[in-house]
């Protein structure tokens, strides 16, 4: 069994376009021994937000903290911690953060989602 300390975690501010106060760190990937997938963990700071994106790829996102929007399918819908959302690969979304903490959630994509 692995442990990965969050002080061991890889962490990157995320500085694109239309992306704002994201922060993602990386958890448990193929080199870890989980291999075609990765978990990873974003947090939006105040007013943050990830760009209006879509790729090939599905992922599985589960809320930790704060409070948040979901755009997916054409609608944005509230989320809150212990939700679950699952993207389907192909289809256009965001996350927003919409309270006064990090909104924060982890992110489970294919590896291929992760480069």
């Amino acid at each position: 069994m692995s442990i990965l300390k969050k002080e061991d975690m890889s962490v990157a501010e995320l500085n694109m376009a239309a992306a704002k106060n994201v922060i993602k760190m990386t958890g448990i990937t193929g080199k870890d021994g989980w291999d075609g997938w990765s978990m990873r963990i974003f947090s939006l700071g105040v007013d943050g937000h990830t760009p209006m994106h879509s790729h090939d790829w599905p992922h599985i996102n589960y809320i930790i903290s704060g409070k948040g929007t979901l755009f997916v399918d054409g609608e944005e819908q509230p989320v809150k911690p212990g939700d679950t959302a699952y993207v389907k690969g192909g289809e256009e979304h965001q996350f927003k953060n919409t309270g006064t903490d990090a909104f924060s959630f982890i992110c489970i994509v294919p590896e291929e989602g992760d480069r």
